[in-house]
This record gives C-alpha cells, sequence and structure tokens, in this order.
C-alpha cells in the first residue's frame, strides 16, 4: 500500500525530520482526479454569465424577442404557481412555466443594436426564424462537409504513452491543476484516434497551456512525426524555442526556430533539415504555412493565439490541417472560433483553474498622470520587480521614454518595438529577461508569449485603442508569480470615448480575476458579434434573432442535415438518437420554491434556472444538498418541484412529447409524426405491452391525430413518477 505524503513530519521519539521533495524544491502538491470527475461541472454556461434584470430583452424560440418583467404568482386553477412574466409589443404579456426555462435565453447581439419587440401571434417571428433557417442551412452543410470530411479522412493513430512520455511529464518542475490534468488527457485520448484531431484549449494567460502543447509535440515525435508550432510574433516564436529547447534538453529531440531576426541562409538551412526529416519540431509565425516549407513527415500542428492570424494565413492552414492532428492554444478565442467550438464543431476544453499562489491582476483604468506613473514604477522597483510601459506608437516611443527617465531618474530604462533591427531588438528583450532593466517601454510586440516571473506592473498607454482580447493579453504579461500585480490602462476622459471604448474598458475592469478569459470572449461575441462561421461577413440574423436562437436553430439545420444529406457519415451517431428531443410539461399543481423559503426573485430565478438545467439524476441529487445546506429543509412542494424535473426525463425516454398533469389526470401525447421510427420501436412495443397488463389504470386513444395515453385520479408528481417509471423498467 502507498500513501501521497504532501508535507514532512517530526518524529520525536527517533529523532527523525522528514521533507517531502515538493518542500525542498518548492514544488507544489500534485492533485488527482477523484473518480468520475466530469469537466463539464466545473465549465462555464452562458446562464452563468449572463443573469437575467427587469428590462433585458430575452428571447422566447416560439414567440420570439420580448422583455423580461420578473417572476409573478400566477393562478392555474385555483392553485398559486411561479412564471416567467415577459411583455411584448402593444403591451402582450406572456407567462413562461418554470419548466420550460429552456425555451427562453437572453438576447445577445451585437452590442448598441437594440432588437425588434415582436407581437404575439404575429407571423413576423416565424418569418424571420425560417429565413434565418435558410441561410443557417446553407452555412451548416458547408460545416458539416469540412467536419464530415476531417472524420471521414484517416489520419494518424498515435501509440499509448510509453515510459519516455512519463519521464517527460515527470520532469515539469510545477504541478498539474487539475484542469490540466483534464486537458493533457483529452489532447492524449483525441490523438490516438485515427481520425484528424482538432482541438481547441482554452486557458488564461499562463495556466499552462503551453506546457500542454510540449507533452503533446514530444508524443508526436516519439511515433517519428515532424511538429510545426505556428505563433503569431517573432520575439514568441524565440521564446517558445526557449521554452521547448529547455524542456527537451534531456531528450533525443531536435528543436529549431524561424523568424525574421534570423538571416535568409539560416532559415533556408533550418527549412532543408526540415524537408530532410533532420528536424523533429519547428517553431515559427506565418511563415511556416508558405508554399516553400516542405515538411517530410507532418503528424501535429499547434497553433498558438488563432486571434493573431489573418484570414489569408488561415487559409492556408486549412489545406495543411486536413488530414493532421490540430491543437490551438488560446486566452481569448475570437468569436467565430468560440462559436464553432460552442456548437461542436470542433471540440472545446477549458483550463479554468489558475495555478497555486496565484493573485488576481489589480486594474487601474484612469486619465494620463505622471505622478501615477512615478509611484507605480517606484513601488514595482523597490520591491525587487520590472515594469511594461506599453506605447504603441513608434513615433513617440522614445520621448515617453525619456520622461520615464526625467521623473525616475535611478531607474534604468530600455526601448523595443518592431521597426528595430532584429538582433538590437531580441538582445534588449533577452537583457530586460536578465534583468539589467527596470523598465521596458515598447510596443504590443510584448504582447504574446514574454514570461518574466519578474514582471509585475503593466502601464498601458491609451489602453482605449486596444481591443479587449489585445488588453487581456498585456494585462497577462504580468502577474505570472507569487506577487500582486498592477496593470494601469491609460484613456482620455470616458464621456470623450466611443461606447464600444467604453464597453471594453468595462469589461476588462469587470473580468479581471483569474481564468476570466473565457468571460471576456464571450463579452467580445456580444460587444463584435458573432460574424459568420465560415466566411468574413457580420451575419445579420444574429442581430434579429439573438446568438442564442441562432445557436439553436443552428443545432436544429445541423441534426436535419445529419439525418438527410449526411446520413450515412452520421450513420452510427444517427441510431443512438432519442425518439423525443424535449417533453413539455403542463400542471395545476403548487410547484414552487417558496418566498419564505427563499425570499430574494433574482435568487430564486437563478435556482429555477439551474434546476431546469440539470440533465442527470447526479444533478438533482446536487442541487438537493445545495437547497438543504443553504436555506435548510426542504419544503414538499419544491421536493416535487424537483421530482417534476425527473417526471419530464422518464415521459422523454418512454416517447411523449407533451404531458399534462392537471385536475388529477394524467395525459402524456406521444410523437406527431405518425411515421416517426419510434413506433416501430422496442420502446413503443414496452408501452404496449404495459397497456395490455394495465388497462385498468392507463388506457390509450387517437384524438385529432394525436395519440394519447390516459391515467385517472394521479394527484402528485411522485404518484405521476412512479406510474410512469413502471412502463420503462
Amino acid at each position: 500500500m502507498s500513501l501521497d505524503v504532501h508535507e514532512g513530519f517530526i518524529d520525536k521519539e527517533l529523532k527523525i525530520a522528514c521533507y517531502t521533495d515538493h518542500q525542498i524544491f518548492e514544488r507544489y502538491h500534485k492533485f488527482k482526479l477523484k473518480e468520475g470527475y466530469k469537466k463539464s461541472e466545473q465549465a462555464f454556461t452562458l446562464k452563468e454569465i449572463y443573469n437575467l434584470q427587469k428590462g433585458d430583452f430575452v428571447v422566447h424560440i416560439d414567440h420570439g424577442v420580448g422583455q423580461f418583467s420578473g417572476l409573478e404568482k400566477i393562478d392555474v386553477n385555483g392553485k398559486m404557481q411561479e412564471a416567467v412574466r415577459l411583455s411584448y409589443k402593444g403591451g402582450d404579456i406572456l407567462y413562461v412555466s418554470i419548466h420550460s426555462l429552456h425555451r427562453i435565453s437572453k438576447f445577445s447581439g451585437k452590442e448598441g443594436t437594440q432588437p425588434t419587440l415582436n407581437k404575439l401571434g404575429s407571423p413576423a417571428w416565424s418569418t424571420a426564424k425560417s429565413k434565418a433557417k435558410k441561410h443557417i442551412k446553407e452555412v451548416a452543410f458547408d460545416l458539416i462537409q469540412l467536419y464530415a470530411k476531417r472524420k471521414a479522412s484517416k489520419g494518424f493513430a498515435f501509440s499509448p504513452d510509453n515510459y519516455m512520455q512519463n519521464e517527460l511529464e515527470a520532469s515539469f518542475i510545477f504541478e498539474d491543476t487539475p484542469d490540466q490534468i483534464v486537458a493533457t488527457a483529452k489532447v492524449k485520448e483525441e490523438m490516438e484516434k485515427d481520425s484528424p484531431m482538432d482541438l481547441l484549449i482554452c486557458g488564461d494567460v499562463g495556466f499552462g497551456k503551453t506546457e500542454i502543447a510540449v507533452r503533446a509535440a514530444f508524443k508526436a515525435v516519439l511515433d517519428g512525426k515532424q511538429v510545426a508550432v505556428l505563433v503569431p510574433t517573432t520575439i514568441l516564436a524565440f521564446q517558445h524555442f526557449q521554452t521547448f529547447s529547455e524542456r527537451f534538453k534531456d531528450f533525443p529531440v531536435t528543436v529549431d526556430y524561424v523568424n525574421r531576426f534570423k538571416s535568409a541562409k539560416k532559415n533556408t538551412e533550418t527549412f532543408n533539415r526540415l524537408k530532410e526529416g533532420k528536424l523533429d519540431i519547428i517553431i515559427g509565425t506565418h511563415r511556416l504555412a508558405g508554399k516553400n516549407v516542405v515538411f517530410k513527415d507532418l503528424g501535429l500542428l499547434v497553433i498558438d493565439e488563432e486571434q493573431k492570424f489573418g484570414v489569408g494565413v488561415k487559409d492556408k492552414l486549412k489545406t495543411l490541417k486536413e488530414n493532421v492532428d490540430t491543437l490551438t492554444l488560446t486566452a481569448t478565442p475570437i468569436p467565430r472560433t468560440l462559436q464553432f467550438s460552442l456548437m461542436n464543431a470542433r471540440d472545446l476544453t477549458v483550463i479554468q483553474t489558475p495555478p497555486p499562489n496565484r493573485y488576481p491582476i489589480d486594474t487601474i483604468i484612469q486619465s494620463f498622470s505622471e505622478e501615477t506613473v512615478r509611484d507605480a514604477i517606484n513601488y514595482e522597483v523597490q520591491r525587487g520587480g520590472q515594469v511594461y510601459f506599453v506605447n504603441n506608437r513608434v513615433q513617440n516611443i522614445n520621448e515617453v521614454a525619456g520622461m520615464i527617465k526625467r521623473i525616475c531618474p535611478d531607474v534604468r530604462v530600455a526601448v523595443g518595438h518592431g521597426q528595430m533591427e532584429g538582433s538590437k531588438l531580441e538582445a534588449v528583450i533577452m537583457d530586460f529577461m536578465e534583468g539589467m532593466y527596470d523598465v521596458l517601454v515598447a510596443t504590443t510586440i510584448i504582447e504574446a508569449g514574454i514570461d518574466i516571473a519578474n514582471a509585475n506592473t503593466i502601464i498601458i498607454n491609451n489602453a482605449h485603442q486596444f481591443g479587449l482580447s489585445d488588453l487581456h493579453q498585456l494585462r497577462g504579461r504580468v502577474g505570472r508569480s507569487n506577487k500582486k500585480a498592477f496593470a494601469y490602462m491609460f484613456t482620455p476622459p470616458m464621456h470623450h470615448l466611443t461606447e464600444e471604448a467604453r464597453k471594453r474598458l468595462n469589461a476588462i475592469a469587470q473580468f479581471s480575476d483569474l481564468g476570466s478569459g473565457f468571460n471576456i470572449a464571450m463579452r467580445d461575441l456580444d460587444i463584435r458579434g458573432a460574424g459568420d462561421l465560415l466566411g468574413g461577413n457580420q451575419s445579420g440574423f444574429i442581430t434579429d434573432i439573438g446568438f442564442d436562437t441562432y445557436q439553436k436553430i443552428l443545432d436544429e439545420a445541423i441534426q436535419e442535415l445529419k439525418e438527410t444529406e449526411f446520413k450515412d457519415v452520421f450513420k452510427e451517431e444517427l441510431l443512438n438518437k432519442p425518439f423525443v428531443e424535449d417533453c413539455n410539461l403542463e400542471t395545476d399543481l403548487n410547484l414552487v420554491i417558496p418566498d419564505d423559503y427563499v425570499n430574494d426573485v433574482a435568487e430564486r430565478l437563478s435556482l429555477y434556472q439551474e434546476l431546469d438545467d440539470s440533465n442527470a439524476a447526479e444533478d438533482l441529487h446536487k442541487f438537493q444538498a445545495k437547497l438543504q445546506d443553504r436555506f435548510g429543509d426542504i419544503p414538499q412542494k419544491t421536493e416535487e418541484l424537483i421530482k417534476a424535473v425527473h417526471l419530464r426525463w422518464v415521459a422523454k425516454e418512454i416517447g411523449f412529447e407533451k404531458l399534462v398533469l392537471k385536475k388529477n389526470t394524467l395525459i402524456g401525447t406521444f410523437i406527431t409524426d405518425q411515421q416517426s421510427p419510434y413506433y416501430e420501436s422496442d420502446k413503443f412495443t414496452k408501452v404496449l405491452e404495459y397497456i395490455k397488463n394495465n388497462h385498468h389504470i392507463a388506457d390509450m386513444a387517437e384524438k385529432n391525430g394525436k395519440l394519447r395515453m390516459r391515467y385517472n385520479n394521479v394527484k402528485t408528481i411522485s404518484e405521476a413518477l412512479g406510474l410512469l417509471d413502471a412502463i420503462i423498467k
């Protein structure tokens, strides 16, 4: 039997002081995943990020755009229920049952565009949906074709881990966080499949994405394949070269890089070695996507910070990626990439847990002030740290450096920008990394990749001129150690800025917590709009119907295409497809979270949403435990409400599209489409068997072209659940 010892101990009898390697080498205790650990337990959902406020625009999938007016008590057959109140055009009101919250979502189109309210009963919404669906189907067709082509094409199935892979991972001086373990396992799982991997890892700056890439690259090299690491800047290429070389120094792996700082002759030599197979890993900027770059046997493509590459480079990569495993690393995915991932067109893994002993970065937004600059620099230098000063105009960068020397005369200042001679810029960066300067005045060349644990203050001049992901990336250059870090963002007064710039700055200030890159990407989706999935156009349909609805229709369109044009490709998936996607529950029972149990309206709505979002019995148990822990013993009517969610699942499993429990009568309506394969399935046979054996309590009849099953004298959800459970057992 072996036990993990994560800290030392003293045995006074034997006079022994025992220390662990974690304490001696200042490592961190290794996290182990519990059995059954699921990534989804920690994954963000749109509803967690956007909590509804009164007056917010919402979209009901069947009725269109309305305004959220809060929760309201309504009378249903003499019993009080709680429902969400939505206001529509012309003062129309729609009450949405708490069992149907999944049918509404917050409207999230391009910010600054006010949606038009729909009128209840008007055909305008269904027309808008039909138009959107027609357009979306065209986009989805190309998307599925791309996806199907990758799935159908044979990739290389990498071998399982061997002792060398384990040795490399053991040599990592830090301990993996739980999310890093999950992400690493996911990468290996995808690489070992024989279809090409297309995996996006979204992890905040400094959260260990590069180490995952190092392990994936080593796995590829061990099977005799070459690896290309594509990065957006020359500085990052050099930094990655150093990181990879350091990690592989004890292993038989050849690593090189190309960038504009190296002479044409040296770059040509590198490309020749690559072509001959004498080079395992090549790191470089967009030049790696050039026509003159020939690989002997490329097995893995790693793309770091995809949003920094232009459309032209991405188009070239498409041909390169067709049957090669691709791993994309990003802190803030571009809206289109995020949208691809949210709709499962490519795999997404989010790393949310920060390394131990990290602190959120203090973000200060204010007008330019020499006093603030002086105090910030002096404070950082006095505690032995270094400072970045980002000034994105080369024309006045030396004046800024002069100003810093004037107000902080004892501070060593260096200047770096992209127009400098390559070797000079490289020397400046290296000297700064080695602590020969206190302040580096630079353009955005430092934005991606420079990793200096000692630099913990960044000052960004004219921050309003930067994009949201740029600001997040720049801020991520600091706070990479266990010291408190500061980010100063200088802007003109807020009232002088455009509305979009104000929103960007508010978002960067709001999301300053560790691991907020995903939230920032979602906010970017709002501010910029999602754009067309496969093209560069902004889609007007997203503005009309909202992003969530766009996604729901996109899912529908993809499902329809899978069942028609692409049914051969998705044969296996369609065999396991449920007959009913969702069962609508209507009841006159008093199923609520009472006011005297949870008195805050926003809290109650949040709990209703969480309950409606549950998709497994385990979720319901956790929800019950959470209620019990926070609010005390659960009232009977709330217990019944929780069981109602389970009842919906059982009804869906049986084949009911709708379930009504009113006036002590339970009626289930079967799938409306009489041609559905459901009526030839074992599930329907089971139902017929049940009716035959239990005709004294249940009957089946057809009414208005719909097949229904009915029980009388059913007074509670628990009774209904017991009756329906008996059918599927």
